[in-house]
């Protein structure tokens, strides 16, 4: 039976952490939904206003008008927002030594922000805060690209080339960086615990790095407001907001280890 009582569950997850020696946090959109960053299968999500046959790379590249309502999209991932109680506590996390990566599904850049340092996030997804010429591969910040869309252009194109400019992220229809996602493995194969934090662990290949750990022989806790397809197999399961559960879990992890 699941356990309600939030102050023993920080305490069990505290516990862990600091009995462990390789630490991993999974995170999915859930944790960046804090921050005011919608995601795509909730009610109210993206998909219950966008199509998601619109949005592969396919379509992309080959269908101007599925191009201009991918950058309807790009607007909404939130370039300004910022890292939440969730992501500050799980930079605290690094800062005390106790984590190995964070290895998320999201494009926000916000793990960084919130103070894990650049190595230690492996983004499975890409990262929104890059654009790319598909023609010239030029390189943009996306500050600089999301301002021309209030400047008028509603799909705006390559400044050198007038080529078509993509986010550095992954789209419907395209793999992974093998590089990023073969060091999530090699990472994940050494840990003894893995942290979900807000994901439901159904979008693969990036949900199979839970199983992948749970294979290795790692303890696996997940925080989500909803179910997934792992619960059964987790130490215990936290169905509350990120936010309010992580700073309580790190604070009782310094306060374990000085």
């Amino acid at each position: 039976m699941m356990e309600v009582d939030l102050e023993k569950l920080a305490t069990k997850t505290a516990e862990l952490i600091m009995h462990s020696k390789g630490i991993i946090v999974f995170s999915g959109a859930g944790i960046s939904t804090e921050s005011g960053i919608p995601d795509f299968r909730s009610p109210g999500g993206i998909w219950e206003r966008f199509s998601p046959e619109d949005f592969t790379y396919q379509r992309f590249v080959g269908d101007a008008t599925a191009r201009r309502k991918h950058w309807c999209l790009f607007k909404e991932f939130g370039l300004n927002a910022k890292p939440n109680p969730a992501h500050l506590a799980i930079g605290k996390l690094s800062h005390l030594c106790r984590l190995d990566c964070v290895i998320t599904q999201n494009v926000d850049n916000l793990h960084q922000r919130g103070g894990v340092p650049d190595e230690k996030v492996l983004e499975l997804h890409g990262n929104m805060q890059w654009f790319r010429c598909l023609n010239c591969q030029r390189r943009f910040r996306a500050e600089g690209i999301i301002n021309k869309l209030g400047e008028g252009e509603d799909v705006p194109d390559c400044d050198i080339c007038h080529g078509i400019l993509k986010p550095d992220v992954v789209f419907f229809g395209e793999a992974l960086q093998e590089k990023v996602f073969r060091e999530a493995l090699e990472r994940t194969e050494r840990c003894d615990l893995c942290i979900v934090v807000g994901s439901t662990l159904v979008i693969y290949p990036a949900a199979s790095i839970p199983e992948y750990a749970l294979a290795a022989g790692a303890k696996l806790v997940i925080v989500n407001l909803s179910p997934t397809p792992l619960d059964d197999r987790a130490e215990f399961i936290v169905n509350t907001k990120a936010g309010e559960f992580l700073p309580d879990v790190v604070q009782r992890v310094k306060n374990g280890l000085y």
